[in-house]
């Protein structure tokens, strides 16, 4: 029973980290956004995508033309791999959580035909009736434990791919810009 304690504490905390890490910021689209900041918006970055944007724009300010892919690639390949921290973990604790309340449960019902087999109905352990509650508990607690983290673990899996879309986004309008500003200096 203690591993499922422990379990569903590390399966809230790592929930919460995602959720607080997976902000996308102003709600704007990424176009929109890209404009306002290329234009001089000056308040601070609020999420993942407004900090990605302000990113670029000083990648595509400080780089080459031909190296603004390549640049913007390696610096955005941070934030790609924050947006999956403990994606695997979540997923691990959702799967063992209902198999270690199976093992409650079989733990339950070996001490239930244990008390059966001793003829002891109405022993100190609680006999049939407490192989059956610890049996039921267990059983009950593996599924509290996983199934709101599978729920709520697969809503950020696609907030993170939505997240990941809009990076991509950002990188490919970067560049169309300035390889359209590139254009207009050469003319």
């Amino acid at each position: 029973m203690w591993p499922l304690f422990v379990s569903i504490f590390v399966l809230w905390y790592a929930l919460g980290y995602r959720y607080n890490l997976l902000k996308r910021g102003k709600k704007r689209s990424v176009r929109e956004l890209v404009r306002k900041y290329s234009r001089g918006y000056k308040k601070a970055p609020q999420g993942v995508i407004d900090h990605a944007i302000v990113t670029a724009l000083d990648v595509v300010k400080t780089t080459r033309p031909e190296l603004v892919r390549r640049t913007l690639d390696d610096r955005f390949f941070d934030t790609e791999q924050d947006l999956k921290k403990f994606k695997i973990l979540i997923k691990v604790i959702v799967v063992v959580a209902p198999l270690a309340g199976l093992l409650g449960t079989v733990i339950g019902m070996i001490e239930t035909f244990d008390s059966l087999a001793s003829m002891s109905l109405f022993s100190q352990s609680g006999g049939i009736a407490g192989g059956i509650s610890q049996a039921l508990f267990t059983t009950q607690f593996g599924l509290v434990v996983a199934v709101p983290g599978l729920v709520i673990g697969r809503m950020l899996d696609k907030k993170e791919h939505v997240l990941h879309n809009e990076l991509a986004q950002i990188k490919d309008i970067v560049i169309s810009q300035s390889t359209k500003k590139g254009k207009k200096n050469e003319a």
